[in-house]
C-alpha cells in the first residue's frame, strides 16, 4: 500500500536528482539524454518503485536475491505491464547465479573469471553484464583490479552466453572521486579500443554524481538523493 504523502515525496526527490544531473552535463557540454538514472531500490518497499514507475523510471537495482526476486514479482503485480529493467548491483555469491537470472535484465557485478562463468553456466538465454572495478585494487569491497581489467573483459566477451556492456565502479574511499572516475575513463577508453560495443559506464551515486558525469559516466545510481535514508533491510 502507498504511504500517505509519498508520491509528492519521491516526485520532488526524482526532480530534484533530474536538474542535478541535468546541471552536471551542461557543465561539461554533454545532453542529459547521455545518462542514465538507475534508481536504486533495495530495502524499500515494491510501492515505491511502483510510484517511480508512474513517474517515468524505468531502470531498478536492487543489490540482495531474495529481496529482490520477491520485489519483482510484487512490482509486477502493482503494475502489470509497466516497463521495468532491473539490475543487480550488490556482491554475488556463484551459488545464486541461477536465481539472480531470475530476475534480474543485467548484471552488473561481474568481478572475476569464475563469477562470469558461474553466469554463463545457469543463463538460459544471453545476459547483458557489467565489469565491476576496484579502481584502488581493494577487492574486499569487491571489483576486480582495475590493471587486469582487460582479462576478464576478454574472457566475458568470449563467452557465448555474456554480453559485455561496460563497467561499473565504486569510488574508493583513498581517493577522490574526481581521481577515482577520471581513472575509471582512462582504463575504459583503452578497452573499447578492443571491445567497442562495451559503452556503459556505470559510476556515480547520490554523493558523487556530479564528478562521476564529469569523467564519462553514462549512468549513475541513486538512492539515498531518490528515495531518502535507508530503510533496514527485510530479513
Amino acid at each position: 500500500m502507498e504511504a500517505p504523502g509519498r508520491r509528492e515525496e519521491l516526485a520532488q526527490a526524482l526532480g530534484e536528482v533530474r536538474e542535478r544531473i541535468a546541471r552536471a552535463c551542461r557543465a561539461v557540454g554533454r545532453g542529459e539524454d547521455e545518462v542514465a538514472l538507475l534508481a536504486v531500490t533495495k530495502t524499500w518497499p515494491a510501492s515505491d518503485v511502483a510510484i517511480l514507475s508512474d513517474l517515468g523510471l524505468t531502470e531498478f537495482a536492487e543489490n540482495r536475491d531474495q529481496e529482490a526476486s520477491r520485489k519483482v514479482a510484487e512490482f509486477a503485480e502493482l503494475r502489470p505491464g509497466a516497463a521495468a529493467e532491473w539490475r543487480m548491483v550488490g556482491s554475488l555469491q556463484r551459488n545464486k547465479a541461477r536465481s539472480v537470472l531470475g530476475w534480474a535484465d543485467r548484471v552488473d557485478t561481474v568481478d572475476s573469471i569464475r563469477l562470469a562463468d558461474a553466469l554463463a553456466k545457469a543463463a538460459t538465454e544471453p545476459v547483458d553484464v557489467l565489469v565491476q572495478v576496484s579502481i584502488d585494487g581493494d577487492v574486499a569491497r569487491g571489483g576486480h583490479p582495475i590493471g587486469d581489467l582487460p582479462r576478464l573483459a576478454d574472457h566475458v566477451a568470449l563467452t557465448s552466453e555474456l554480453f559485455l556492456r561496460g563497467v561499473m565502479t565504486v569510488a574508493p574511499l583513498s581517493m577522490s572521486p574526481q581521481q577515482a572516475f577520471a581513472a575509471l575513463y582512462e582504463a575504459v577508453t583503452r578497452l573499447r579500443d578492443d571491445h567497442p560495443d562495451a559503452t556503459v559506464i556505470s559510476a556515480g551515486m547520490s554523493g558523487d554524481l556530479e564528478d562521476a558525469i564529469a569523467h564519462g559516466s553514462t549512468c549513475v545510481r541513486v538512492g539515498t538523493a531518490l528515495l531518502g535514508s535507508r530503510r533496514l533491510a527485510s530479513p
